[in-house]
């Protein structure tokens, strides 16, 4: 199972002080020595973490496979596309975004999304980029991104991941449910959001699940782990033991 290393809030605690430290593509080489498998990026709208450069400076300066989180929008489409042409871009994963949100809240609708994401998704696939929808573990969602031509979903985790452990096994079981539907249909099947130490065990031991972003967990345990590097190896570790 790949881990990409979500590198966010790497470039949040840049932007507190502003200039340039600490530096996002140092940070993304730092995780891949260290045995993570790619970069998660999310431009957001509003630009409060990774900025454009960010982006553009990673996919030029930094060999792995790039996930490029992005909300469906004509503006992310153009950039995903962008970086596609520089053949930087393997994948993307479009997600729900609000402005007022502290963090993803929850999956996408896609029931309810309309036309122009089918078409989004299919304009992106069409440009030979990976495209994965962030949904719920919910039968309908899954079978729906499958029908407008999503090549993978990945599934929030953060509810799962958020709960007191009393409650985390039911929660896996959904996951589990989800993760099946989603092989079942031809989909990949991705997982992310909240996940640590304690709880990506579950979630490696779903064997239809063949990629794992983490971001923020790991840039805060870098604190206590010997730097991003000791993070990413526990992390590492903690899924190579689950996994077999």
């Amino acid at each position: 199972m790949r881990l990409s290393v979500n590198i966010d809030h790497v470039a949040t605690l840049r932007n507190a002080r502003g200039g340039g430290h600490p530096c996002p593509v140092r940070a993304a080489r730092a995780c891949l020595d260290a045995g993570a498998d790619g970069i998660t990026l999310h431009l957001r709208e509003d630009r409060r973490h990774i900025r454009d450069a960010d982006v553009f400076r990673i996919a030029a300066e930094v060999p792995t496979r790039l996930n490029f989180e992005m909300a469906g929008t004509a503006e992310m489409v153009a950039i995903a596309l962008r970086l596609r042409a520089g053949h930087a871009l393997a994948a993307c994963c479009i997600v729900p975004e609000k402005r007022q949100e502290l963090t993803t809240e929850g999956g996408l609708d896609v029931l309810r999304a309309g036309p122009a994401l089918e078409a989004q998704v299919r304009e992106l696939a069409a440009a030979g980029i990976e495209v994965a929808l962030f949904v719920e573990p919910d039968a309908a969602q899954i079978a729906e991104a499958a029908r407008i031509g999503a090549q993978a979903v990945e599934l929030h985790t953060g509810t799962y991941a958020d709960a007191a452990p009393a409650d985390r096994p039911a929660l896996a079981a959904r996951l589990a449910e989800g993760a099946r539907a989603a092989a079942a249909l031809g989909l990949k099947v991705h997982a992310g959001h909240g996940l640590g130490f304690d709880t990506v065990g579950a979630i490696a031991a779903m064997p239809e699940v063949e990629e794992v972003s983490i971001g923020h967990f790991l840039v805060g345990a870098a604190l206590f782990e010997g730097g991003l590097a000791g993070a990413v190896r526990r992390m590492r570790d903690a899924i190579r033991e689950m996994r077999g």
